[in-house]
Formats: structure tokens, C-alpha cells, sequence
């Protein structure tokens, strides 16, 4: 190496050490990504969780988005002490889709969750020979978005509203067939990609 070149790498070295002396950064570059964020995505502390209960309700878990994804987060459900079983589980699919429509609570927004499934959604029972289970929706099951339809199947199928198999029999407001939904892995991973899987059902 020439003397020139020897020169420089000593005066680089003079400076980095008077850097370093002085406590800067020789590669300090000024940044602002604003404020860390309060809340880890799609996470609730129990505090978050327990101030959704009512303590009138039945507690129930629904399905709610986030992150692209499906996930359970815990509601009430006002249901009277009634001993008709089928009048039971049709108050138990409302409320269920009243949750399901109703506003995120500030910590859960701020989480990141949200839902697709419009307010005003009804259901009804199962018609004359029609399967016990079914419930007809006031919007038609393949015309409701693909998120939505996703949260409706996965909550259901995992409620009293349905016969705790993983799937659910619906249909919509007119004569059109009934269907069975089901709710799987990759429905609860990927709701946006496709509609959940469903078979025709006959009548009973």
C-alpha cells in the first residue's frame, strides 16, 4: 500500500475513534415512526375480555376478524329461561348475530378486530319438513361477503345453535335449498379466499 493510501485509512480511524469518544453514532440517521403501539394485534388482556360479559347473559364465544383472520373473542347473550328447546336455540342464533353486528369495543379496536356482518340480519327456524336444525337467514347465506358468511358458519357451528358438529344448516328467506356449512382450519385461517365449504341438505 503507498503512503497516500496508508494517510487516509489513519486520518478515517482518528476520525471514528473522536466519534466514538464523544459518544455519536457515526451512522446516526433521524427517525419517526410516532408512538410504540398500546396493544399487541388480536390480543385482549382479561381486563379487555371480562368487561364484554354481561352478568344478565349467557356468556357465548363469536367470531370476529383480525388480521385477516378469524378469532374468538367472549359476548353475552340474553336468553329467557324458556322450555320450548327450539324457541331457545332460534334467541340464541339472534343474539348471536346481533354480537356478530355489533361495533368492536374500544380496546378490541384498538387490537385490531373488527366484523363484516351487517346489522339487521334475522333468522328463523327450520320450515314443515325441513331438517330440525336448519335456520333460514333474513339475506341470503351466498349473498352475504365472504367474510361475513365465514363469521356467521364458524360462530354458529361452535354454539348452541347448532349440533355441536362443526357445521351448520342454513339457508335464506325464500324457497331456495338448504345447505350445510362447515367451519374448517382453513375457513377459520383464510375467511376472505372462499366461501365455506357446504353440501345440499334434503328435507327430513
Amino acid at each position: 500500500m503507498n503512503i497516500r493510501g496508508v494517510a487516509a485509512l489513519g486520518t478515517v480511524g482518528v476520525l471514528a475513534g473522536l466519534l466514538g469518544g464523544c459518544g455519536i453514532r457515526a451512522t446516526q440517521v433521524p427517525t419517526d415512526f410516532g408512538p410504540a403501539p398500546s396493544m399487541v394485534p388480536c390480543e385482549l388482556s382479561s381486563t379487555d375480555i371480562t368487561v364484554q360479559a354481561t352478568p344478565s347473559g349467557v356468556p357465548v364465544e363469536v367470531f370476529l376478524l383480525c388480521s385477516g383472520r378469524l378469532a374468538r373473542v367472549n359476548r353475552s347473550v340474553l336468553v329467557p329461561d324458556i322450555g320450548d328447546e327450539a324457541k331457545r336455540r332460534l334467541l340464541v342464533a339472534q343474539g348471536l348475530l346481533d354480537a356478530l353486528a355489533g361495533k368492536p369495543s374500544g380496546a378490541e379496536d384498538e387490537a385490531g378486530y373488527s366484523t363484516a356482518v351487517p346489522a339487521g340480519v334475522r333468522v328463523s327456524g327450520a320450515r314443515s319438513g325441513e331438517p330440525e336444525d336448519a335456520l333460514r337467514l333474513s339475506t341470503a347465506p351466498d349473498a352475504l361477503p365472504k367474510y361475513a358468511l365465514a363469521q356467521i358458519v364458524c360462530t354458529f357451528a361452535d354454539s348452541a345453535a347448532a349440533e355441536g358438529d362443526g357445521s351448520v344448516v342454513l339457508g335464506g328467506p325464500g324457497d331456495g335449498s338448504l345447505r350445510r356449512y362447515e367451519c374448517t382450519a382453513e375457513v377459520q385461517s383464510s375467511p376472505g379466499d372462499e366461501k365455506p365449504p357446504s353440501s345440499e341438505v334434503g328435507g327430513s
